[in-house]
C-alpha cells in the first residue's frame, strides 16, 4: 500500500525474470485494474522482459463508485511511480483516465515513454472538445492503441505528431463486436504485440 494525500493506493507487480523494463499501468474512471486489456499485457509482458505493475486508484481502493478529480489522480499515480524506484526504464500507462494521467505525469517523474490505452480523445458526441493536447505536451515516446469503434475517439480523429494503433472492431472497453474483422483474441494479440515493438523500439534500444 502507498500513503497518498486521498487515501491508500495499492500496487500490484508481476514481475519479469530479467526485466529490461517497467510498465506502470493505472485503471480507467469506472472500472478497476482488472479489466482484459490491462490483465492481457499483465499476463503476457513479464515472459517478454517487461515487468507489469498496476496501480489501483485510492478512490477505488476506498471502494467508490466514481473516480476523484483528474489533480488527485495525477498526484497518487506520481507518488507511486516515485515510490517503485525502479532500476529499469519506466514506462507509465493506462486506460482511459489512467491514459490521461499518464500522458499528463510521464515527464515529471522522468519516465521513458507513455502508453495509452483507450484515451478519450474528447466526450461522447462532443469531437470538439479535444484533448489531442495532453498527448502532445508529453514529450516523451508515447503509443495510444484505440480500437476503431471508440466513441470517445477512434484512431482517424487523432492528429499528426502522434502514434496509433487500431484495434479493429474494438469500443472504448478494447471489446470486439459481433461483426468485428477480428476475434477478441486476434485484438489481444495486435495489443500485446504493438506495445511489445513500441517498448523495444523506442524504450529498450
Amino acid at each position: 500500500m502507498i500513503d497518498t494525500p486521498y487515501g491508500q493506493g495499492r500496487l500490484y507487480t508481476r514481475r519479469a525474470r530479467r526485466p529490461q523494463a517497467t510498465l506502470l499501468l493505472s485503471h480507467g474512471a469506472g472500472n478497476g485494474i482488472d479489466t482484459h486489456d490491462l490483465m492481457a499485457l499483465n499476463d503476457a509482458l513479464p515472459g517478454q522482459g517487461i515487468t507489469v505493475v498496476r496501480f489501483e486508484q485510492p478512490w477505488r481502493v476506498k471502494g467508490k463508485p466514481v473516480a476523484t478529480p483528474p489533480k488527485s489522480l495525477d498526484a497518487a499515480l506520481t507518488l507511486a511511480a516515485n515510490w517503485m524506484r525502479v532500476r529499469t526504464p519506466l514506462v507509465v500507462g493506462g486506460r482511459s483516465a489512467g491514459a490521461r494521467s499518464a500522458v499528463r505525469t510521464a515527464r515529471a517523474f522522468g519516465a521513458a515513454g507513455a502508453l495509452c490505452l483507450a484515451f478519450p480523445l474528447h466526450p461522447v458526441s462532443k469531437p470538439q472538445v479535444s484533448r489531442a493536447h495532453e498527448l502532445l505536451e508529453a514529450k516523451v515516446p508515447t503509443l495510444v492503441l484505440q480500437g476503431t469503434r471508440d466513441r470517445f475517439g477512434r484512431p482517424e480523429e487523432f492528429p499528426e505528431g502522434i502514434e496509433v494503433t487500431p484495434i479493429p472492431g474494438a469500443d472504448h472497453s478494447l471489446v470486439v463486436g459481433k461483426r468485428s474483422p477480428v476475434s477478441q483474441a486476434e485484438a489481444d494479440a495486435i495489443l500485446i504485440e504493438s506495445t511489445l515493438e513500441w517498448l523495444v523500439r523506442e524504450v529498450i534500444t
